[in-house]
């Protein structure tokens, strides 16, 4: 590109561009190089170098318990340096079960402050409130009338959760995997970090997904199943048959991430295990295979280092050595959360501004499908 001519007009022009990277809005200095193609100061844009998006949520129904953390929270951190990231807090989910107005709101804050603390990045991802972004509820009911009553029927979530609040089994609880399809297809995502027990809800966005695009033409991107490289499936502490989670009403059965240093080595010593003394990783050891996973998580250590490291030593030992290692672990994102939450007006700044850009993503996705679908624009 010449040095005259309309240089000095589009350098103008375009000295300070808003480029997404992460579905985040970035403020970058145009520079030239070669023959004519933008350099975004130290990163080239070009074909071929777009990242994947993906897209998880988590309800704020409850602090993020040491599971949550090192099965899911954790590894979002990670993802950000990989993919273009969108992470919710998935408020309207929550009430499917009643909540109290006062701690809903207070743990909906909580939990945002917690995301950040765990280190999601708000110049690198999308991190918003759901109820904030309208266009999850209006594509969730659209979605809801291409979801057929059979398949919302076979969902053993809502079995179990019926069972649980048998005194509020109401549409929303039957209906939510409708909302949760709007979710992940607004974003057009790639990919959506799951569990097991979330494997039949993607199998649903995908079959409505398939179903609207068969109707309608290609809308909606096809989302993938993703299984995180790193983690530990976390269990329960009183009951490591299951997977630990904040709801369990034994308190000694999670640890949260908020938990002070000797709550949580007090959990850890009265962790459920087995009448042997030895440390090491084998079928029928459930306990000890639990606390062992935590232990190699939280500390990088190999199972077989472990059990060296322990040999001889029995399990009072371990347990406090667990504890003291995860209450480490812990202490500094305990220490940012309370910057975080010392400082509302920045919490506030970083929601709504996570909210506008999700609006602005998923409204590009709404506007189509309304246009396929026939509604007057």
């Amino acid at each position: 590109m010449p040095d005259g001519g309309l240089w000095p007009v589009i350098r103008k022009a375009y000295m300070s561009v808003c480029v997404y990277l992460g579905g985040v809005q970035k403020s970058r200095l145009l520079s030239r190089r070669g023959k004519g193609f933008f350099i975004l100061k130290g990163e080239a844009i070009m074909e071929g170098e777009k990242k994947k998006v993906i897209l998880s949520g988590i309800q704020p129904t409850g602090v993020f318990t040491l599971g949550n953390y090192i099965g899911a929270v954790k590894n979002w951190a990670a993802m950000q340096e990989e993919f273009r990231c969108a992470y919710m807090l998935a408020d309207l989910h929550a009430i499917t079960v009643r909540q109290e107005p006062k701690v809903l709101r207070e743990q909906i804050l909580t939990c945002y402050a917690l995301l950040l603390a765990c280190g999601l990045d708000p110049e690198k991802s999308v991190i918003f409130i759901q109820s904030q972004v309208p266009a999850h509820a209006e594509l969730g009911w659209m979605l809801a009338c291409y979801t057929q009553f059979g398949e919302l029927s076979r969902m053993t979530q809502f079995k179990d959760k019926s069972q649980q609040h048998a005194d509020n089994i109401n549409a929303g609880l039957f209906t939510y995997p409708s909302l949760m399809a709007a979710d992940i297809l607004l974003y057009q995502a790639d990919l959506v970090p799951i569990g097991e027990d979330q494997r039949q809800h993607l199998e649903l966005t995908r079959d409505v997904a398939s179903r609207f695009n068969g109707i309608y033409g290609n809308v909606f991107k096809i989302p993938e199943g993703y299984i995180a490289k790193t983690g530990a499936r976390v269990k329960s502490l009183a009951d490591p048959t299951k997977k630990m989670s904040k709801s369990d009403e034994n308190p000694n059965a999670y640890v949260s991430i908020l938990d002070k240093p000797e709550t949580i080595i007090k959990k850890f010593k009265r962790a459920v295990t087995d009448s042997e003394t030895e440390v090491c990783f084998r079928e029928g050891k459930d306990g000890i295979n639990n606390l062992m996973s935590i232990y190699s998580a939280v500390t990088g250590r190999t199972l077989d280092e472990i059990t060296a490291e322990f040999a001889g030593r029995g399990y009072g030992d371990f347990k406090a050595a667990v504890g003291e290692a995860v209450a480490e672990y812990l202490r500094p994102v305990q220490e940012k959360f309370a910057r975080l939450m010392a400082d509302k007006g920045y919490l506030e700044s970083c929601y709504r501004q996570g909210a506008e850009q999700a609006q602005r993503i998923s409204s590009r996705t709404l506007e189509k499908v309304k246009k396929k679908i026939g509604f007057v624009q």
